[in-house]
């Protein structure tokens, strides 16, 4: 009998225990309606977008003093021209007519609210506007009727490319004419008189010009750099004949369509080539390079286009040379190099050397073919902060130090070559700044002094310069504070305030600012800054699930941008749902010292994985109402091999997490990324390799959360193999895991696919996290993406 009680009492007291502990978790047990998702949906770009009201995003010179923006009300964006010489602006075109004669010349989008222009310019005084939409360039007849009609448009009968042509071309400083591809060879047409020119004609399959792929993204644009004077072309002839070949299958009623494409892996033996050439395109005459084929390689990126174009090749001002850097395969050697136009000669200029890897900037490529003055301006981290130097064109010998210091220069964006001033943005030099990744704008000069703060506000700066360097539109935001657009003059005095975001109506709709805040890294000294998403209707004196949405990099991070956002993802919409949610920006990123971002180069695997575990953990400590035992996280490609890596080797923590197209296998990942991080592959003498310890497939065996994969069938960037070996590796190792397939999905799965993606995450995190019920097969609206 005695023995007896002393059994059963024990279970009544940890039965007891448990009934308190679940009363106190949030939403627990609880039964979520379909009110309920539709509010958090609300919070969703789609939803929120229309709420915002004149924060501007980002302006755009046309000319020294005018310069365009769109500016929003009731979510309706009107596209501005603003003349700062003469302090005015004004509606360019009625946004609604605009809409309707865009759409009759062929763009699929209807609604006004929906149609940003990407480029825009002002034609014939006025009476018609120039605008690109989708990559198209449209010429419109302003008046009593609009009218627009595609710019580039070819003779009756002429053979087009596999693509629209007037999406893929590449148009002339002058406006006069442009380039595209057919049949793996450069063709040019004139903008007046649609006649077509051939430039190249030995192009074949698999070794033709100025081709854009570098397997994970591929295109039928030609990679071009116009000169100057629009007479010529720098770009290069791309052989990838020996290449190895990636694959998709489509899943159709009937036989499937097998899609083929070169796509070299780390540690092929065979990669992608160019070989440069000079094209004149009046006498359509090839010049090529006196040099060896260069790798297919940035000084920035993992493709030759980064964000802005071929930017690491740049002609002189009088279009007699062309400066170029080649980037060795490893991505640890940059040579910077001159070549005559005419003949075809190359001399090297200078290289640099580095121990891990080499950027010549963090979001922009950062140096400068200064030909008027015979100077190249150069990035370089060598002293572990991102600054600038001058070396002499001619000798190669470095000239001196443009900026020095602990602090990042992120992006130049003006140099005026007779004065040597300068207007930069720069991150991490303000030591009062609340976020050291807040971009502000600076003035400096090429003799290295008079670097000179020009934007005091404690936020994050965008700034567009005229030519002339006269005139600079400042629009800086943060987090929790939208866009204010300010027009100064080059010197950072403050001219006029042309907008001023409002979030009145955002706020009335329940949308609750993202906290910026700051904890201990993994090594418990450096400071790592996050955002945390509080949970609606918050009760301190409960606990809530934290989600963490993460992209470990190490190219870049969780946050995106640093300055406002309405919505970011679904964190807001899971916040809405009672979740606590987090995006830490890990060691192992840009913008912040190059020991930060090399933290994790022996093991990239885990890039930024310690540091949200231990960002999570002092949060909770700091917030009592975080829940350590119900912690989620999710994320997408690099984002979604984080989600597993953290699952499997610190499979404790994570009790529930969804991985989306990640690229779990980085030896099935194309070559440039990887060798870029990882370094060349190594084999060992007993077999093993530096890429081992990245493999997720390794770790299957210690799966102890609830796993949620998914990815597109099609995927051309990240292949699907990747998800494949690691659902291998869980099922030999007996492990029950949740599985999403996209038959008809690439990398993006497109609105459909990802609102749909969207809900069964809501519902998987509902049902792990919250042991709650989610509505039945909710019909999540269309997903929006995210504005320009």
């Amino acid at each position: 009998m005695s023995r007896l009680v002393s059994n059963v009492v024990p279970a009544a007291a940890i039965f007891a225990w448990i009934a308190i502990s679940f009363s106190l978790q949030a939403q627990t047990g609880r039964i979520y309606t379909s009110d309920d998702y539709s509010r958090a949906a609300n919070q969703l770009n789609a939803g929120t977008f229309a709420l915002v009201d004149h924060a501007i995003r980002r302006a755009t010179f046309i000319s020294n003093d005018r310069f365009w923006y769109l500016d929003s009300e009731n979510g309706l964006p009107t596209l501005m021209v603003a003349d700062a010489a003469r302090r005015t602006r004004s509606a360019a075109y009625d946004p609604l007519r605009m809409a309707a004669a865009l759409h009759a010349a062929g763009v699929e989008e209807k609604d006004a609210k929906r149609i940003r222009p990407e480029e825009f310019d002002l034609l014939d005084e006025g009476r018609s506007v120039r605008i690109t939409i989708s990559g198209i360039r449209y010429r419109c007849a302003l008046g009593a009727a609009y009218r627009c009609s595609v710019e580039l448009a070819g003779p009756a009968g002429t053979p087009k490319p596999s693509l629209n042509d007037a999406s893929l071309a590449d148009f002339s400083p002058d406006g006069r004419r442009a380039v595209f591809l057919r049949d793996w060879n450069l063709w040019v047409r004139e903008i007046a008189s649609g006649a077509e020119k051939q430039l190249t004609k030995d192009g074949v399959k698999d070794y033709g010009y100025a081709t854009d792929n570098a397997g994970w993204i591929h295109s039928e644009h030609a990679i071009v750099v116009w000169s100057p004077d629009s007479k010529k072309l720098a770009t290069f002839q791309q052989d990838q004949r020996k290449t190895g070949e990636m694959y998709t299958v489509s899943s159709p009623i009937g036989h499937p369509h097998l899609e083929t494409w070169k796509y070299p892996l780390v540690g092929d033996k065979d990669v992608t080539m160019i070989e440069r050439v000079i094209i004149d395109v009046d006498a359509a005459r090839v010049t090529r390079l006196k040099m060896p084929p260069d790798q297919h390689r940035s000084t920035l990126c993992d493709n030759l286009v980064c964000e802005a174009g071929w930017e690491d090749v740049q002609w002189a001002a009088d279009g007699k040379t062309l400066a170029f850097v080649s980037t060795s395969r490893d991505h640890k050697m940059e040579t910077v190099r001159i070549a005559d136009a005419a003949t075809g000669a190359v001399r090297d200029v200078f290289s640099e050397t580095v121990p891990t890897f080499f950027d010549s900037g963090y979001d922009h490529v950062n140096w400068r073919y200064l030909s008027k003055r015979n100077e190249i301006l150069w990035f370089s981290q060598r002293e572990n902060w991102g600054n600038l130097y001058l070396y002499d064109a001619g000798t190669g010998k470095l000239k001196h130090a443009v900026t020095q210091g602990d602090w990042n220069v992120d992006e130049v964006l003006h140099v005026d070559q007779e004065t040597g001033e300068m207007i930069l943005t720069g991150t991490g030099r303000e030591p009062s700044s609340e976020d050291p990744y807040y971009r502000r704008v600076y003035s400096a000069n090429l003799d290295g002094k008079h670097l000179k703060l020009l934007t005091a506000e404690d936020a994050d700066h965008v700034a567009a310069v005229s030519g002339d360097g006269k005139f600079i539109v400042d629009i800086y935001s943060t987090p929790q504070k939208p866009q204010v657009m300010l027009l100064r003059d080059g010197s950072g005095g403050m001219i006029e305030e042309l907008a001023h975001g409002d979030i009145t109506r955002l706020q009335a709709a329940g949308w609750i600012a993202p906290e910026t805040f700051h904890v201990k890294g993994h090594d418990g000294k450096t400071d790592v800054y996050g955002l945390l998403f509080r949970p609606a209707n918050l009760n301190p004196a409960l606990k809530y699930p934290i989600i963490d949405f993460i992209y470990p990099g190490p190219q870049g991070g969780s946050f995106g941008t640093h300055g406002f956002q309405a919505s970011r993802a679904d964190s807001n919409a899971l916040a809405q749902l009672g979740f606590a949610v987090v995006q830490i920006e890990g060691m192992g990123n840009p913008k912040r010292s190059k020991a930060f971002q090399d933290e994790y180069l022996k093991d990239i695997g885990i890039n930024a994985i310690p540091d949200q575990i231990s960002g999570i953990r002092e949060l909770a400590q700091r917030y009592s109402w975080i829940d350590l035992d119900r912690v989620g996280m999710w994320g997408h490609s690099g984002g979604g091999n984080a989600t597993v890596a953290t699952m499997l080797r610190y499979p404790d923590f994570v009790k529930a997490g969804i991985a989306e197209s990640g690229n779990h296998e980085n030896r099935n990942y194309e070559d440039d990324w990887d060798e870029k991080w990882v370094g060349l592959l190594e084999t060992k003498a007993d077999g093993t390799t530096n890429y081992d310890s990245q493999a997720n497939a390794r770790y299957a065996a210690n799966l102890k959360g609830k796993l949620m994969l998914a990815h597109g069938m099609l995927d051309d960037n990240v292949p699907v193999s990747t998800t494949m070996l690691l659902i291998d590796a869980l099922e030999k190792a007996n492990k029950d895991f949740a599985l999403v397939i996209f038959p008809e999905a690439h990398h993006g799965y497109g609105p459909t696919a990802s609102a749909y993606m969207m809900r069964r995450r809501w519902d998987y995190f509902i049902t792990e996290l919250m042991q709650a019920t989610p509505p039945h097969e909710f019909a999540m609206p269309a997903l929006l993406p995210a504005a320009p």
